[in-house]
């Protein structure tokens, strides 16, 4: 599940209010009673409706220590069963925005992603853009060139983010990266 830094917007959908009370409350009409139990019921289904979304928000802060919870939710962990210690239980996606600036001139740039990768790690999504904000130009990462040589890799390890260009866009001076993962 998200660290205790991860933040996203979930509504509760446990009992607000417990429906028996209603039908044991004197003084209500029968149609009133009806209404107040529907109502109830609309909220839980608006509830699980909003914490079923993939939510927009992407932030960059100091580093790249900024992990955000998407309100993706992955199948549980295929190698956790009823004989295995872990429950199987759905998973939580966890987004970090990394700011990389200006792409290099035919070569590799690294940035931390200051995760602590391990065997139960697995990225869901991997991808940014580039701009050129002099001749508004922009480029999706990674990019696929009709010129093979013009292609840009874009891609994570233990440690880094990673973009490698084999032509000069350093032009390009703005670069967001997005990376999504679990953590199992």
């Amino acid at each position: 599940m998200a660290s205790s830094n991860s933040y996203g917007s979930f509504i509760p959908t446990t009992n607000i209010w417990d429906v028996s009370e209603v039908n044991n409350t004197k003084g209500i009409s029968p149609e009133l009673k009806e209404l107040l139990v529907r109502l109830y019921q609309n909220l839980n289904r608006m509830s699980i409706a909003l914490n079923t979304k993939d939510s927009g928000l992407y932030v960059t802060g100091s580093g790249t220590n900024q992990e955000f919870v998407t309100g993706q939710t992955y199948f549980p962990n295929p190698a956790l069963n009823s004989s295995t210690p872990g429950t199987p239980t759905m998973r939580q996606t966890l987004r970090r925005v990394i700011n990389f600036g200006p792409l290099p001139n035919s070569g590799t740039i690294a940035m931390p992603h200051n995760l602590t990768v391990t065997p139960g790690f697995t990225f869901t999504r991997i991808y940014g853009c580039a701009s050129d904000i002099v001749d508004f130009l922009y480029i999706p990462l990674p990019y696929a060139s009709n010129t093979a040589g013009d292609n840009i890799e874009l891609s994570v390890n233990a440690t880094d983010v990673v973009i490698t260009t084999a032509a000069n866009y350093s032009n390009y001076t703005v670069t967001y990266v997005v990376i999504e993962y679990i953590k199992s």
